[in-house]
């Protein structure tokens, strides 16, 4: 007998050393969490040229590496129309065709034997030129970048191979349904032809000359256009003195005009895209969105993480785990920088729940105004954008391209500190604010890509229903081939 409780004595002992499942709980909830500590990131030196250009500098001695970026103002948004992919090409050939010198073939065969990069692209409101290399090869890879940036050749043959690239993307843009809504809802959001919206034509490509390049080239690449930014391992007084020295008597250009650009929204409907070949459907539910210079922007960041920012969102939550209507949920009240975002809120599901996936997010968009969003909800979405903000800006390179943005932008250069400041400021009045001031599902323009045989319901049974022609116009000399089609 006396050998049995010894072993009943000491289970007794250990279940009495482990505290309750309650206390636990309770244990846990009453830990105290620190605030976060202040967000000094590291300062790049500015340095202003007198003939407008303005160079960022910041020093990286983590690795001998030195990396920069130009980045010049002037973009497609004002390429003509006539030539829609202009800048795409110049992006592309710029690097490709070399310089008066060296083909780009030989730059590829310089660049490699140094582990170097020098890369050049285009975007809808710049062009930029940038390298990466070791700090011992610097002033090599640096003189090949202001030889592309002064004496750029733009090869005829390299244009050749540049438009036929483009060319095979026309002719494979249909493939997939991801592709046709991304871009058939930015011509709702924005107008078909607006220049945040229109497509590269096989036409527009064609028209694109080699003149039309080295003409864009000697229009915009302009000190007073130009913001530089170098990061690595540099000493910051030698390098200003050197960039002053080859920048400093380049004289100013003409000052870039940009047109207004008008933005002309689809009216609410439904728009539909029937593509026969799928068994699932892409649905974006769109509206104008606002700029980040707009007084309400820290309230739509914390509004768009609780609504349908991430795996705890309620858009997440409820259709897709909840429900089971989609495979990829979310969206929100979309920002830019000098031009309205795209209020946006996107779906993918199969083809038998993409009405009733459309209905569920009419319901999650009424319930906002009867279920506001809560407080936990707001403190568990201003976490995670706050813990996921250092992320962002953790290394010296990231903060130099921050900073450069808001330069290029005109927003202020401690625009970076003032958006934490400002989301930890935002409260439960705002967030609903903003929802209640921007989401009318009543003036959402409805895009639908999908298999229409296969739908739960016709999409008619929501509204009148416009089809969506996303035929790709063929080549002016090969009308009757219709390739891409």
């Amino acid at each position: 007998m006396k050998r049995n409780t010894l072993p009943l004595l000491l289970l007794a002992m250990i279940f009495a050393a482990v505290p309750r499942a309650d206390a636990q709980a309770a244990d846990w909830q009453q830990i105290k969490i620190p605030p976060l500590p202040a967000f000094h990131p590291p300062e790049p030196k500015r340095v202003p040229l007198p003939n407008g250009m303005v160079i960022f500098l910041q020093e990286d001695h983590e690795l001998p590496l030195i990396d920069g970026v130009i980045r010049i103002r002037g973009g497609s948004r004002i390429e003509p129309a006539s030539k829609v992919g202009l800048v795409d090409l110049y992006g592309e050939v710029w690097r490709t065709g070399g310089t008066k010198t060296q083909t780009g073939d030989q730059l590829d065969d310089f660049l490699e034997i140094r582990a170097a990069k020098v890369e050049t692209s285009g975007s809808v409101d710049s062009t930029s030129i940038g390298w990466s290399c070791l700090k011992g090869d610097f002033e090599d890879v640096f003189k090949l970048v202001l030889d592309l940036l002064g004496e750029p050749e733009f090869r005829a043959e390299k244009l050749d191979l540049a438009q036929k690239g483009a060319f095979d993307a026309i002719s494979r843009r249909n493939d997939e349904i991801g592709g046709i809504a991304a871009r058939e809802s930015r011509k709702l959001a924005y107008g078909a032809n607006n220049p945040y919206a229109r497509e590269a034509e096989y036409a527009t490509i064609a028209a694109v000359t080699r003149e039309d390049l080295v003409s864009w080239h000697r229009s915009y690449v302009h000190p007073n256009n130009l913001i530089l930014g170098v990061t690595g391992d540099f000493d910051s007084t030698a390098m200003e003195a050197k960039l002053k020295q080859v920048f400093g008597s380049w004289p100013k250009g003409p000052p870039l005009h940009e047109p207004e650009i008008q933005f002309q929204p689809a009216k609410p409907a439904y728009y539909l895209v029937d593509k026969k070949d799928v068994n699932q459907s892409a649905v974006r539910m769109l509206q104008l969105g606002t700029t980040r210079k707009n007084p309400d922007y820290y309230a739509i960041e914390v509004f768009n993480e609780a609504f349908g920012g991430g795996f705890s969102s309620r858009l997440f939550s409820d259709i897709r785990s909840g429900k089971g209507l989609a495979y990829a949920v979310g969206g929100g009240i979309g920002t830019a920088f000098d031009h309205p975002g795209v209020l946006r809120f996107s779906i993918g599901t199969k083809s038998q729940s993409t009405v009733e996936s459309i209905q569920a997010i009419y319901q999650e968009i009424d319930d906002l105004s009867k279920k506001p969003i809560t407080e936990n909800e707001i403190k568990r979405s201003k976490d995670s954008i706050l813990n996921s903000f250092i992320f962002n800006f953790d290394t010296p390179e990231k903060v130099l391209r921050e900073r450069m943005a808001y330069e290029f932008y005109g927003y202020p250069l401690d625009f970076l500190e003032r958006y934490r400041a400002g989301v930890e400021k935002v409260t439960t009045t705002d967030v609903a604010r903003v929802a209640a001031k921007y989401i009318h599902k009543d003036q959402l323009a409805v895009l639908v890509v999908g298999n229409t045989s296969e739908f739960d319901k016709p999409l008619s049974t929501l509204g009148p229903v416009t089809p969506v022609d996303i035929t790709i116009p063929p080549p002016p000399e090969e009308k009757s081939t219709r390739p891409g089609n």
